[in-house]
């Protein structure tokens, strides 16, 4: 049974802790976005964050999101598919708000069609691969200009930005180089020309490391466990 208190209590606190985070880098608090990774976690968890002003939600699985929006479809809440999506997909994404994972201008190509059929608008993260992990996702750097070539034609969807999954480490300032780096990557595309609209997010830093994130840019933080508690173990992954 969800302890709502606890939840608000959890909320609070991280909200609190960027509020810090985004002080020490000369920031604003309000240039971050919470995004609040519901993933394994029942609706009514859902609706607890958002009476507590929780307003942005992140799911890892399209299937899961969608069950997840149908019993939330009441509240005021925007929704961030913040996992892998497969091209085949794409279709079932567009209930979503915002994609934090676009990894190839075909999959650029089936969320903007679907989008469109649907009379959805869909904001569009790129996901970078710095750590060259074979169990992650993402596109190379030397990729990117093609990626965002293919969106300028794009009628219902429009890139807002870049997304870095680093490598998992203990020690959260260990991630400190890849938030760097996707900070210099953004650099370097505006210094190619890409336009700034499409530049001017960064979806970095998660429960164990939101903190350093914010210090080094971040505009999208997506923390779970910080504000749900622990999954159970076989879900963590």
């Amino acid at each position: 049974m969800i302890d709502a208190t606890a939840l608000r209590t959890r909320l609070a606190d991280v909200r609190a802790r960027i509020a810090r985070a985004a002080g020490r880098a000369g920031r604003d608090p309000a240039s971050v976005t919470l995004v609040a990774v519901s993933k394994t976690f029942p609706p009514e968890y859902v609706r607890a964050a958002s009476e507590a002003g929780q307003v942005d939600f992140g799911e890892n699985k399209v299937q899961e999101a969608r069950q997840k929006m149908d019993q939330t479809s009441d509240l005021p809440i925007r929704w961030h598919l913040v996992g892998h999506l497969q091209t085949n997909k794409a279709k079932k994404a567009c209930g979503f708000d915002v994609v934090h994972s676009i990894d190839s201008a075909e999959l650029i190509d089936r969320l903007d069609r679907a989008a469109e059929a649907a009379g959805r608008r869909l904001d569009l993260l790129v996901q970078v691969d710095l750590a060259g992990e074979a169990t992650k996702h993402g596109a190379r750097e030397e990729e990117l200009t093609a990626i965002f070539d293919a969106a300028q034609s794009a009628r219902a969807s429009r890139i807002v930005g870049l997304m870095l999954l680093p490598p998992a480490v203990d020690d959260p300032d260990a991630a400190r180089p890849y938030f760097q780096a996707l900070r210099d990557v953004r650099d370097r595309l505006l210094a190619r020309g890409v336009d700034a609209s499409s530049l001017k997010e960064l979806s970095m830093g998660m429960s164990h490391d939101f903190e350093v994130a914010v210090e080094e840019g971040a505009t999208f933080v997506r923390v779970g466990t910080a504000i749900f508690g622990s999954r159970p173990r076989s879900q963590t992954r």
